[in-house]
């Protein structure tokens, strides 16, 4: 199953998307939670400001 999305994402559009993990502190019981987002290319470098 995986291999199928990784390559739907090799081919036409997908190649100007990235994948961003985050890793914030949840407020309200302090533990790290892992934040996935697909981005454009462009907006990676802002996103992790």
């Amino acid at each position: 199953m995986a291999k199928k999305t990784v390559a739907s994402l090799q081919k036409g559009e997908g190649r100007t998307y990235s994948k961003v993990i985050k890793m914030e502190k949840s407020p309200k019981t302090g533990a790290y939670v892992f934040k996935e987002e697909m981005v454009p290319n462009e907006a990676v470098k802002d996103l992790l400001k």
